[in-house]
């Protein structure tokens, strides 16, 4: 690993008089690979000095960090340096005793554990996932007082917070608070501004250590995803949105170990398109929901594709099959028993269930953007182009370019799944006492 000329500047950034520092940009630009090893760095300056990395989610900090990053960077940077690898406990020790704690902000036993200590530096990975309130609760153990060596002096090592994200949008607390410099929750100026300081990162700025074919890859997403993961940007907040991308990414399954699955459904909207009209017409929306033991529906997979039935109805049987799920629902506004015909032709056992839209789309959305937000519903992965869909519904309308069919499957599956969520209430029957009044020209009270 060779620093470009931008991480250099970002490295000189790490050790500037700013007390907070945030790393902000493009997806694998060398964000986190700087402040780990920034706060190696430290932890080998400051003997028996402390040092927290911290993620919202425990399991993606093990996976990404633990696992993938600090190792590297050890490898990379400091190969002669060898620690003690505590992972019941998910710390690290350095020859002089230094230690850095890994833990996420969702396990409340681990996080008391954490918090139990003062530390020197604290690092927040992927804080567009992290809540406002957390972050500060984390920063009030902030406080360790170490000494560091510096040519041949003892000198008192300069409390640091580090932070990274890919951006979000305009409405979360990273950009208020290192770009608008104000308190989030005030909007107030920051008491001290220039004790925040952050820079942006993106892939270009580390191509010399990528694959050749990375940023291409990122050029071929969807504009929102594009905006955010190949240029770094902040998004424009849509106030009036269902689905927030602050909450998709904050709940973000980003490993594959999956609780058992309960049910499994996959989703169909079909467009109507008949084979020869594959180049014109929508995709058919095909997407895969299962709920867990814990309660908890997943976003498995979106098969969704611009093809005939012949081949839709494979791809989604295909699917069925994969996964040994238990039902495949379909709308039928489209030639009424079309889907059913299509789904028993490519597998006459399937178990098909239809169901028809006696709602607007927006209406079929909103029970779901709840379950969402409260995590209740959480991708497997990056689906960009779902995501993208899911990201156009508002109360006002849908507002995306074409038809929403992927987000119309998803809602299908979810509705099949949560139905109690989206089953029409049973009109209260008139009581006794109410009947004899309702003739008599005056109401009960209960219908007044």
């Amino acid at each position: 690993m060779k620093l470009t000329e931008k991480q250099e500047e970002a490295n000189r950034l790490l050790g500037s008089v700013a007390k907070y520092v945030f790393l902000y940009g493009g997806s694998r630009s060398g964000k986190t690979f700087l402040w780990v090893r920034a706060i190696c760095l430290r932890a080998m300056k400051a003997p028996g000095s402390r040092h927290a990395a911290l993620r919202f989610r425990n399991n993606a900090i093990k996976q990404s960090i633990v696992m993938d990053t600090f190792p590297k960077v050890m490898a990379l940077c400091f190969p002669g340096v060898q620690v003690h690898t505590n992972m019941a406990d998910m710390f690290v020790r350095f020859p002089n005793k230094s230690e850095i704690w890994f833990g996420g902000l969702d396990d409340k036993e681990r996080v008391e554990k954490i918090l139990g200590n003062e530390y020197a530096t604290m690092a927040f990975n992927e804080c567009s996932q992290i809540p406002y309130t957390s972050f500060l609760m984390a920063l009030t153990r902030l406080a360790q007082k170490c000494v560091q060596e510096v040519n041949g002096e003892q000198r008192e090592l300069p409390l640091k917070a580090y932070l990274d994200a890919n951006p979000p949008t305009k409405g979360h607390w990273t950009y208020k608070v290192f770009k608008l410099k104000q308190d989030p929750e005030t909007r107030e100026p920051l008491k001290k501004p220039e004790d925040y300081a952050c820079m942006q990162l993106n892939p270009n700025d580390n191509q010399a250590n990528l694959p050749a074919d990375y940023v291409e890859s990122l050029e071929r997403m969807p504009e929102r995803m594009k905006r955010r993961f190949l240029f770094g940007e902040f998004g424009d907040d849509n106030p009036n949105a269902l689905f927030s991308e602050i909450a998709i990414d904050k709940w973000r399954k980003t490993d594959t170990n999956l609780p058992d699955m309960v049910r499994l459904v996959v989703g169909v909207d079909p467009s109507g398109a008949g084979d020869e009209e594959t180049t014109t017409n929508d995709p058919i929306g095909i997407v895969v929901v299962g709920i867990g033991t814990d309660g908890i529906a997943y976003v498995m997979e979106d098969n969704t594709i611009k093809a005939g039935p012949a081949t839709w109805g494979r791809v989604a049987v295909d699917a069925y099959e994969r996964h040994e799920a238990d039902v495949i629902v379909g709308e039928q506004n489209f030639g009424g028993e079309m889907v059913r015909f299509v789904i028993k032709a490519a597998n006459p056992k399937a178990n098909f269930k239809k169901v028809t839209a006696s709602r607007g789309k927006v209406q079929r959305a909103e029970p779901f953007s709840p379950l969402f937000e409260d995590g209740r519903v959480r991708m497997v992965g990056y689906l960009p182009e779902l995501e993208e869909e899911m990201l156009g519904f508002s109360t006002r309308g849908f507002v995306g370019e074409r038809s929403p069919n992927r987000a119309d499957a998803l809602f299908w599956a979810l509705a099949e799944i949560f139905q109690a969520l989206v089953s029409p209430r049973k009109k209260k029957p008139l009581g006794k006492q109410a009947v004899r009044h309702h003739g008599g020209g005056r109401a009960s009270s209960w219908m007044s």
